[in-house]
């Protein structure tokens, strides 16, 4: 794939693919979770299935996936800890306030990240336009608060685990880029490996802190009493489905990574979860009033402006390893805006 299209070209198709995947993810796993309420149990199966497809994969020689080595380990554990951190940080986040209040804290984190970019990712500063761009999201952020009842009720603790959250995200996405640049592995495998073998623990730590397990035998014992089976149909194709898009954005994910900066991808994230807002006041009744949504919608035009900031010219002569078209996919500056006239995040239903 990279050897026959153009840099620009990958970028476009490393956006599209992970925003499909994302939004067809989320639209699959509630769908499941209406069937099966136990969401970490969930998770925990479709990182299950993605190892068992690596592995059976590999062993037909279909992919290529690097060994396992501890000192590839230690990186990936450290980012698998923010990760799971920053899920816990999400679901206090979610029991304390109101679905948009996370995402409007999400959509602050390009703003650190940009500056992360900076500091420790080898990238330029953000040019005066990406700065206006991020301000307007940081404005649209603000006026969402000043329409949150929650706030206004239960003052400033409401907002305490959001910007934990808002922290550890954004330590996320900075150091997620930091791997793909830092450790040495030669397949695209290598990264999704490693992080879905990880990852599973700390969820099964989940669904145990959630109640799931009892929840699970209950609906089993319940089930059995009246004759009929817990798992449906439904909830069977589902549930393979989910395994299947659950694959898809563990590969399109790093992939989307690798070829944009931490603070575009933080970005693409973002404005694909503000869409998903926008999309559920067409299902839901349970969301904020018109005025946060229309500084919701300030978040959009605000991400719709950004441009990504190109690399340093000193950190890119001090990577020799860096191959041609690399290095002109990463010196280019990136605009978000055609991206998304090519549909980079329309797709994004989806922490």
């Amino acid at each position: 794939m990279s050897m026959s299209l153009s840099p620009k070209a990958q970028v476009v198709f490393a956006v599209l693919s992970y925003s499909f995947c994302s939004g067809s993810l989320v639209l699959v796993n509630k769908l499941i979770l209406h069937h099966l309420p136990y969401p970490s149990l969930v998770i925990t199966f479709q990182l299950w299935a993605t190892l068992l497809f690596i592995q059976v994969a590999d062993a037909f020689r279909f992919i290529e996936v690097d060994p396992v080595r501890w000192k590839n380990v230690k990186p990936y554990l450290a980012y698998t800890v923010a990760f799971s951190l920053g899920v816990y940080c999400n679901m206090k986040s979610l029991s304390m306030s109101n679905v948009e209040t996370v995402i409007v804290f999400r959509a602050l984190s390009p703003l650190l990240v940009s500056v992360a970019d900076a500091l420790f990712l080898g990238r330029e500063w953000p040019s005066a336009r990406s700065w206006i761009a991020l301000s307007v999201i940081a404005a649209g952020a603000y006026g969402y608060a000043l329409t949150d009842e929650q706030f206004k009720t239960q003052g400033i603790m409401t907002y305490f685990w959001p910007t934990l959250y808002l922290v550890v995200i954004s330590f996320e996405m900075a150091y997620g880029k930091k791997i793909i640049s830092g450790v040495d592995l030669k397949t695209r495998s290598g990264p999704v490996l490693y992080t879905n073998m990880l990852g599973w623990p700390p969820m099964l730590g989940f669904a145990w802190m959630g109640g799931e397990y009892g929840r699970f035998y209950n609906d089993i014992m319940d089930h059995a009493m009246k004759g009929e089976p817990l798992f449906s149909k439904a909830a069977i194709f589902l549930s393979i489905l989910g395994c299947i898009v659950g694959t898809g954005i563990g590969y399109s994910g790093w992939y989307c990574r690798d070829k944009v900066s931490a603070a575009s991808y933080t970005l693409i994230g973002v404005m694909n979860k503000c869409l998903t807002v926008l999309v559920n006041l067409l299902i839901w009744d349970n969301h904020a009033p018109m005025e946060g949504i229309a500084s919701l919608a300030l978040c959009l035009v605000g991400g719709a402006f950004y441009s990504q900031a190109p690399m340093k010219k000193a950190h890119l002569e001090s990577a020799p390893n860096i191959t041609e078209d690399k290095d002109e996919e990463r010196q280019e500056n990136l605009s978000m805006t055609p991206l998304l006239r090519r549909g980079g995040a329309a797709t994004e239903s989806k922490p």
